[in-house]
């Protein structure tokens, strides 16, 4: 018995890569936002002596920024 998810001929995941690429600028302009921001912050903290805790706060942005693009290439090796 074969399940057809589709009817034949269909384009089903040219919507899909347009949105997987939509969700990459968005992923990519987040990050640059969070790295600047994270940046400033410790630039500013830095001036007042304490900057040891926002290392933990970079470290975030940069484990969201590896996830954000490996998402991508995950996705479409799993579905494609």
């Amino acid at each position: 018995m074969e399940l057809i998810l589709a009817a034949p001929g269909a384009n089903v995941t040219g919507p899909l890569n347009q949105i997987l690429g939509i969700l990459a600028w968005l992923v990519s302009a987040a990050g640059v936002l969070g790295v600047l921001i994270v940046g400033s912050r410790m630039a500013i903290a830095l001036r007042s002596g304490s900057g040891d805790e926002h290392l933990t706060q970079f470290a975030v942005v940069m484990g969201a920024c590896i996830i954000g693009a490996t998402a991508g290439p995950l996705v479409e090796f799993l579905l494609f």
